[in-house]
């Protein structure tokens, strides 16, 4: 386990005060709710649980500050303001007894919680921080339309060409010109059988084939028997 800066020790330390003073406050108050010494009853009992309350978060803090959270930072600091700005309408009202040890012990907070050792000790990131502290994880890719959240994505033909024709690995459309290709061979060559029967109208068999034709072509008649 990583030590902890004594800084950081010494604002828990001035946090767990502020939560004494709150509680010593909030027990006189319902002391004197009790005794009936408040302006009105109803009002004292409700500024005792208050304060219990309030104190009951301050020591909590404290304790964050004390295992160094990393979100006890933001409340410690707020507290040590508040507490300020107590002790000085305290000191104004000439009640010295409580504004100046809530000054003092402000300054001290502030003091102590703002130093490098203690902000390097709330950013490290400990087990019992919340979710959104510390680096941001990697959110997960969202599944694909139909497909299960912890199926494997299987790559499409458009981003790999060699899913669409697995059996040569070319793209769809060289395979298209090809067929395209011997296509246009085969017209081709039926093109040319056609030319050739229309040259030899009889029956399509070569001239040598045929005397007859071979013999009129000479001018010759053919022998009778």
């Amino acid at each position: 386990m990583q030590q902890r800066p004594t800084s950081l020790l010494g604002a828990a330390g001035v946090q767990a005060a502020d939560a004494v003073i709150v509680l010593a406050a909030s027990v006189l108050a319902g002391i004197d709710a009790a005794a009936g010494q408040s302006y009105q009853k109803g009002s004292g009992i409700a500024l005792t649980l208050i304060g219990l309350g309030t104190a009951a978060a301050l020591a909590w803090v404290a304790l964050g500050l004390y295992r160094a959270r990393r979100w006890s930072r933001t409340p410690a600091a707020l507290t040590q303001l508040f507490v300020g700005i107590v002790g000085i309408y305290l000191v104004q009202g000439h009640r010295y007894a409580w504004g100046i040890p809530s000054l003092v012990l402000a300054c001290a907070g502030f003091a102590l919680l703002l130093t490098p050792a203690s902000l390097r000790a709330l950013a490290a990131r400990r087990p019992g921080d919340g979710p959104g502290t510390g680096a941001p994880s990697q959110a997960a890719p969202r599944p694909a339309p139909g497909q299960r959240p912890g199926q494997a994505r299987v790559p499409s033909a458009a981003k790999n060409p060699a899913a669409g024709n697995p059996a040569g690995g070319k793209p769809a459309a060289k395979n298209a010109a090809a067929k395209n290709a011997a296509a246009k061979n085969a017209a081709a060559k039926n093109a040319a059988g056609k030319n050739a029967a229309a040259k030899n109208p009889a029956g399509g068999k070569p001239a040598a084939k045929n005397p007859a034709a071979k013999l009129r072509s000479s001018g010759k008649r053919p022998a009778r028997g």
